[in-house]
């Protein structure tokens, strides 16, 4: 792919624009490019040879004088998916859109002909809020007991209501030995402790014979790796050893 400057841009962009009807004219008050058709408010298009935080920066403050503002980069054409365009090309798109930049294209051509491409048309940004996915959110708030996690923690897996409810399990387990899967779950208040121990997330449960199940040693030690989050679930498993 060839590189292309900044002033390479503006060629094909200004016919691009032209071919629509506007009259086009280069640095008006540090506005690369701006384009006026009629009556209608100005379009304004600023011109980068990469798509960066200093273009995105750019572009909002020439939302001050119109709506219609656009984002202009060279084609990356055939690029890896290990490139920032190639893995956050949707990401780059809805960062625009929710910005309200347009955002566009222009690929090397022979006497300023190169190919423009409206990748997205600046506009207002209307959000649609997913019903399930809220109700979700909010369905993991209420379940999960107290605040286990610690916020921008990755070291280890997040300590989700699901988990809890397995470690629930494990702690049972850990204190009874090998349990029928009814019994676990009337003993932690488990309503699903019969999926979590089939289904075995985590590797830490095993049957030993049909309906009853046991701690394994992956099971132990993730215990003791939420040893934190089994401290504050409190001991409803462990009430049942004196009974």
């Amino acid at each position: 792919m060839s590189e292309l400057r900044e002033t390479d841009l503006y060629p094909p962009v200004k016919l691009f624009l032209e071919g629509q009807g506007y009259e086009v004219k280069a640095e008006i008050a540090d506005n690369d490019v701006v384009a006026i058709r009629g009556e209608e408010p100005p379009v304004v298009v600023e011109l980068k040879t990469a798509f960066t935080l200093a273009l995105v920066f750019q572009g909002i403050g020439r939302q001050r004088l119109t709506d219609h503002v656009y984002l202009a980069i060279p084609d990356p054409g055939r690029v890896s998916h290990r490139s920032l365009w190639g893995r956050h090309y949707r990401d780059i798109i809805k960062l625009c859109r929710m910005l309200g930049l347009g955002l566009m294209t222009v690929g090397a051509g022979k006497n300023g002909n190169g190919l423009v491409e409206v990748h997205l048309d600046p506009g207002p940004y209307r959000p649609r809020q997913s019903k399930a996915r809220k109700e979700m959110l909010l369905g993991e708030f209420q379940r999960r007991v107290g605040d286990p996690n610690t916020g921008g923690s990755t070291r280890r897996g997040i300590v989700t209501a699901y988990r809890q409810d397995a470690l629930r399990c494990a702690m049972h387990l850990q204190a009874i030995g090998p349990t029928k899967a009814s019994t676990i779950a009337e003993a932690t208040g488990v309503a699903r402790a019969r999926d979590i121990l089939y289904r075995d997330v985590y590797g830490w449960f095993q049957r030993v014979e049909r309906g009853v199940y046991d701690l394994t040693p992956a099971g132990a030690e993730g215990l003791k790796t939420y040893a934190d989050a089994v401290a504050k679930l409190g001991s409803r498993d462990t009430s049942t050893l004196t009974s």
